[in-house]
C-alpha cells in the first residue's frame, strides 16, 4: 500500500482540507507573510484589522463569513489598543485556537486587557502566548514560519520539533 502523504510530497494533489481558516489579526509584516504562505498549507486566510484605513479584509470577527470553529486566530501585534476587544470576540466565537505574539518572559498585555473587559480567567487561559515553535525566530518570515509550523503540529496532534514519535 502506498502512503498518500508520500505522493503529495512528490507533487500529487493534496487531499482537500476543509474548515481551515487562518485569521491574521492586525496588518503587520508577520501578517503579510502568514497570508502569503498559509494558503499553500490549505488555509483560507483573512486579514482582520479594526482600523479600516489599513485595507484589511475584515474590521471585526463578525465580518468573517462561515463557521469559525476550525479557525486559528493569530494576533500579530500585541501593542494595539484594540487587542482586548479582538481577543474577547475571538473567544466568544469559539474558534479552534487563539494566539498572541510576544515575549514569553513578560506577561502579555492581553491578560490585563481581557480582565478589564470582564473575560473570565478560564477563557483568558485559552489564549496561547508565545505562539509557534521555539526556533529562535527574529524576522517576520521566521516568526510566520514558526507560527505555521506550530499550528500544523497542533492540528496534527504533534508537539513539533525534532523529537518525532512513531506514527
Amino acid at each position: 500500500m502506498t502512503d498518500p502523504n508520500c505522493g503529495v510530497a512528490h507533487g500529487a494533489p493534496a487531499p482537500e482540507v476543509t474548515g481551515r481558516v487562518l485569521v491574521a489579526v492586525f496588518a503587520s509584516p508577520v501578517a503579510e507573510v502568514l497570508l502569503r504562505w498559509a494558503p499553500e498549507l490549505g488555509f483560507r486566510t483573512v486579514l482582520l484589522d479594526p482600523d479600516p484605513s489599513r485595507g484589511a479584509g475584515a474590521v471585526d470577527l463578525a465580518d468573517v463569513p462561515g463557521d469559525l470553529s476550525g479557525a486559528d486566530v493569530v494576533v500579530t501585534d500585541h501593542h494595539r489598543p484594540e487587542l482586548g476587544e479582538v481577543l474577547r470576540d475571538a473567544l466568544a466565537r469559539r474558534v479552534r485556537w487563539v494566539g498572541v505574539m510576544g515575549n514569553p518572559r513578560h506577561e502579555g498585555p492581553h491578560v490585563a486587557a481581557l480582565a478589564a473587559l470582564g473575560v473570565p480567567p478560564e477563557e483568558v487561559a485559552r489564549v496561547h502566548r508565545p505562539i509557534g515553535l521555539d526556533i529562535g525566530s527574529r524576522t517576520p518570515a521566521e516568526i510566520a514560519l514558526s507560527t505555521l509550523a506550530g499550528l500544523l503540529a497542533d492540528r496534527n496532534g504533534r508537539s513539533g520539533g525534532f523529537a518525532h514519535r512513531p506514527t
